[in-house]
């Protein structure tokens, strides 16, 4: 029978295999990570786009939920210009393109 269990974990084989738990305190060199600068998404009333294209690109390219889009789709009809959200630079820069490859206009600028 002891055969049968070799290859196989035991629970006395687990605490020798366990990861070493170090001292509790972080290494003093060690710094705390950094967040990334936050940058507003802007979407732009364009007077072209249907109302109904604009929602639905907002709803599958973005986190918001269909109310949230109709929300932003009014404001900027509205006003010209409504906050759609802030997201790191790399990923403002990504809805950019796409809402770009959707023909809708959206603008980048930094959140600070």
């Amino acid at each position: 029978m002891a055969d049968q269990n070799k290859g196989h974990f035991s629970d006395e084989n687990e605490s020798s295999n366990a990861f070493p738990v170090t001292g509790g305190k972080p290494h003093a060199n060690r710094q705390a990570p950094r967040l990334l600068p936050p940058w507003k998404v802007l979407l732009h009333n364009d007077n072209v786009s249907h109302m109904d294209h604009v929602v639905e690109t907002i709803h599958q390219l973005t986190p918001l939920n269909r109310e949230q889009a109709i929300a932003r789709m009014r404001e900027a009809h509205e006003h010209g210009c409504s906050l759609l959200l802030i997201t790191h630079l790399e990923r403002a820069e990504l809805y950019v393109e796409q809402f770009r490859s959707c023909r809708l206009t959206v603008s980048i600028e930094p959140a600070t």
